[in-house]
């Protein structure tokens, strides 16, 4: 079911993790170190990524690099916007993977990479396009974000709208499918670019579009999946029979499991972006996911 493991996600955007609790991130440094460790004694064989950064950062990497993180990792990965969201040009994408290859000797993922049809679904079908264009070849794992739009009555939890202005509303138009399912203009080129390019796709607890999400990544020829399995949802109602559904249906592909947010009564702050208050309980919930469900 689960080929590769990300320990968070985007650790150096303050909209995932509280870096204003932990400055130098010696917190995160820690619990990412612990948490590899225990992945490894369960599954020695898998796969263990660092959190796609956002920016794409190589002094973020040299930092965790210099605090001993990637001696415990086989995989950097990095996040990019720039049609949407990210300070460059949608032609530099060559140039931002250089940057942090420059820095690590590990390989370099893009663990998300999408465009938003906020503006117009042209953009996005260029985007894709562009996009598939300038990374396939260049890096071992390129995730488009993402299937399905964000249905606009939920809110997006981990941007913040008052910072961000009309760019929040970027956030709910990713998907290559709308709300209701139905096919934008992007989704046609998609499958000239599987099985290469796989898909990025986050699961809200008891996600109702997961059946169908499923029949849609088959259709389309992903092979490769990335989602999330969210340690914040552990003390709901019900959480391990959630996450066995969520792999279970999952299983036809290599999935990368992305282990992230703090459940709030074990968080510094009683918020899924802090810092757990004892960072083994992260490496523990890591390390009984991977021993139920790893290849």
């Amino acid at each position: 079911m689960i080929e590769a493991v990300m320990f968070w996600n985007e650790p150096n955007n303050l909209s995932h993790w509280a870096f204003d609790i932990d400055p130098d991130w010696s917190t995160f440094a820690a619990m990412t170190k612990l948490a590899a460790q225990a992945v490894r004694a369960e599954a020695p064989r898998l796969t263990r990524v660092l959190g796609g950064i956002s920016p794409i950062d190589p002094n973020f990497i040299e930092n965790m690099r210099g605090k001993g993180v990637l001696d415990d990792l086989d995989v950097v990965a990095v996040h990019g916007f720039p049609l949407d969201w990210n300070h460059w040009q949608i032609h530099e994408w060559p140039e931002k993977l250089s940057e942090i290859q420059a820095v690590t000797t590990l390989p370099v993922w893009v663990s998300e990479v999408g465009v938003s049809s906020f503006g117009a679904e042209e953009v996005q079908e260029f985007g894709l396009r562009r996009s598939a264009e300038l990374l396939l070849g260049r890096a071992q794992r390129i995730h488009w974000y993402s299937l399905y739009d964000l249905p606009r009555a939920w809110p997006a939890t981990t941007r913040h709208r008052e910072a961000e202005g009309s760019s929040y509303y970027r956030h709910f138009y990713m998907g290559l499918l709308r709300e209701d399912g139905t096919p934008k203009r992007a989704l046609r080129h998609f499958t000239d670019y599987t099985p290469e390019l796989g898909i990025c796709q986050w699961f809200h607890y008891e996600d109702p579009r997961l059946g169908d999400a499923a029949l849609w990544l088959k259709k389309l020829g992903v092979r490769r999946l990335r989602t999330g399995v969210s340690w914040a949802d552990s003390e709901r109602p019900n959480a391990a029979a959630w996450i066995d559904r969520l792999l279970q249906t999952l299983d036809d592909f290599d999935v990368t499991a992305t282990f992230c947010f703090t459940p709030p009564s074990r968080a510094v702050r009683a918020d899924h972006t802090s810092p757990p208050l004892r960072i083994e309980e992260f490496a523990d919930f890591c390390a009984g996911v991977t021993r139920r469900y790893a290849r």
